[in-house]
C-alpha cells in the first residue's frame, strides 16, 4: 500500500512538473485529482487519522514525560533549600504524585512533606546565610553549569508538577546562574576577546568617557552631550543600541564590540572619582525619564511615576529589548557605587507589575532578572517576600523554594 501511493503521488509529481511548463497548471489540478486512486488516498487518512488520535487518547498526553520525570527526581537528603551546592548523585526515592492545586494556595492537600523540595535553585543564595558559601563553592558551581551546561537547559534535579512549571522554573535557573556570576563579582571572567580597545594605551576607557576626555564609540557622542541633548529624545534613545554599554558599563561585554569591559582597577578608580559618579546619576535620571520615572530622592534611590509615564509605559512594553537594558542599569549601579538605588527600583516594578497590573511584558524579567541584580541579600529577601505576596495565586510562584514560600504564607497570616 505504502509502495502504492508512493508510486501515485511521484507520478503526480512529474505530470504537476509537465503541466506548470506547459501553463495548463489549474487544468492539471483538476485532472490530476479527479482519479479514482486519490479518493483512495482520502478514505485512508480518514481512518488512520482518527485511530493515531484515538490511541493518544488512551494512552495519555503526559506519557512521554513519564521516563524523564523518574530520571529528575531525587531524594529528601539530596534537596537542602539553604545551599546551592549542585546536586550529582542518582536520585534513590520515588516522586510522590504532584498536587493538583496551586502551590502558592499553601493547603494542606499540598504535598508538605518530606520529599524533594520544588524550586529549589543551585545557583540562587537568597535563602542562605553567609557561612554556608564559600567563594570556591561558588566557581566550582559557576564552571559546572558551564560544563553541564547541556542539562541545566534540558532538564533538572527537581520534582516537576507540571510541564508549564517546568519551564518557567528551567527560565528563571538560567538566568539565576548568570546573576550569580554577578554578584559573586564574576568568579567566572567574562570573555573580552572582542574588544576593540587597547589596554595597554587606553587604561581607563569607561572613567575617562565619565570624566569628559572622550567620545562614545561609534557614536562619538560626549557624557555631556548625552546629559543635555539626548534627554528628552525618546526615539533617539529607543532606536540607538550602541549607547547604553557605554553609560552603564560592566565586566561582562555587550552588543557594542567597541565599548571596553570594566576591570577591577577602573572600578576602584571610578568609584573615588566623584566627578564619575555624578554623571554616573545624571545617567540614571536620563534612562528614568525614558522609562516614565523619576528619581524622588537621591539619598535612598526612591522612584516614583514620572508625568508622562503611560506613553513611557507603553512603549517599556512594547520594546522588550529594554528589559536587558534595565537588567545592565542594575548591574553598573551596583558596580560602580549605588548598590543602595538597586532595590528601590526593583521594588517599583513590582508593584507597577503585580500590584498595579501596568507593564505584563516586564513581569517575568522583573522576577528572573531585576530582582536578583539586587546584591544586599536581606532586600532581596524582602522584595521576594513582597512578589510572592502579591502575586497571582492563580499561578504558580516558582523564585523562592516551597519550604520558603510555607513559611512566608503562616507569617502573612499571623499579621
Amino acid at each position: 500500500m505504502v509502495m502504492l501511493l508512493y508510486r501515485h503521488f511521484k507520478q503526480l509529481f512529474f505530470r504537476m512538473f509537465w503541466w506548470v511548463r506547459s501553463r495548463s497548471f489549474l487544468e492539471g489540478m483538476r485532472q490530476a485529482f479527479s482519479g479514482s486512486w486519490f479518493y483512495i488516498v482520502k478514505v485512508c487518512l480518514g481512518l488512520v487519522v482518527p485511530l493515531l488520535a484515538i490511541r493518544h487518547w488512551v494512552k495519555g498526553p503526559n506519557s512521554r514525560n513519564e521516563p524523564r520525570e523518574a530520571k529528575t527526581s531525587v531524594s529528601s537528603e539530596e534537596v537542602d533549600i539553604f545551599t546551592d551546592d549542585e546536586d550529582t548523585g542518582e536520585p534513590t526515592a520515588p516522586v510522590p504524585e504532584p498536587a493538583q492545586n496551586n502551590p502558592c494556595a499553601l493547603t494542606e492537600d499540598h504535598a508538605w512533606r518530606d520529599g524533594p523540595d520544588d524550586f529549589h535553585c543551585d545557583y540562587d543564595s537568597t535563602w542562605e546565610t553567609d557561612s554556608d558559601h564559600s567563594q570556591d563553592q561558588i566557581q566550582e558551581e559557576s564552571e559546572g553549569s558551564v560544563q553541564g551546561g547541556q542539562r541545566e537547559w534540558t532538564g533538572h534535579t527537581f520534582k516537576q508538577v507540571s510541564n508549564w512549571q517546568s519551564y518557567k522554573f528551567e527560565r528563571f535557573q538560567a538566568a539565576a546562574r548568570d546573576l550569580q556570576n554577578y554578584r559573586h563579582n564574576y568568579p567566572n571572567k567574562p570573555f573580552r576577546g572582542w574588544e576593540y580597545q587597547d589596554r595597554e594605551t587606553d587604561k581607563y576607557p569607561n572613567l575617562d568617557f565619565y570624566l569628559g576626555n572622550r567620545p562614545s564609540l561609534p557614536d562619538d557622542v560626549y557624557i555631556s552631550d548625552y546629559h543635555t541633548t539626548w534627554k528628552g529624545k525618546y526615539d533617539t534613545l529607543e532606536s540607538v543600541h550602541t549607547y547604553i554599554q557605554w553609560l552603564f558599563p560592566l565586566q561582562e561585554p555587550g552588543v557594542n564590540p567597541e565599548a571596553s569591559t570594566l576591570t577591577e582597577d577602573e572600578i576602584k578608580e571610578f568609584c573615588k572619582n566623584d566627578t564619575a559618579r555624578k554623571h554616573l546619576l545624571e545617567s540614571y535620571k536620563l534612562m528614568l525619564d525614558f522609562y516614565g520615572m523619576e528619581l524622588c530622592d537621591e539619598k535612598t534611590g526612591a522612584v516614583k511615576r514620572a508625568w508622562n509615564w503611560k506613553n513611557r509605559f507603553s512603549n517599556l512594553n512594547r520594546y522588550s529589548h529594554n528589559n536587558l537594558r534595565i537588567t545592565r542599569i542594575l548591574k553598573c549601579l551596583g558596580t560602580l557605587g549605588y548598590a543602595h538605588y538597586q532595590a528601590p527600583l526593583v521594588y517599583f516594578f513590582l508593584e507597577e507589575t503585580l500590584v498595579n497590573g501596568e507593564l505584563p511584558r516586564v513581569k517575568d524579567s522583573v522576577l528572573n532578572y531585576f530582582l536578583f541584580t539586587v546584591l544586599d541579600k536581606k532586600e532581596r529577601r524582602s522584595l521576594l517576600e513582597f512578589a510572592y505576596l502579591n502575586f497571582n495565586k492563580n499561578e504558580e510562584f516558582v523564585w523562592c523554594p516551597l519550604k520558603i514560600q510555607k513559611k512566608l504564607e503562616k507569617q502573612s497570616i499571623k499579621t
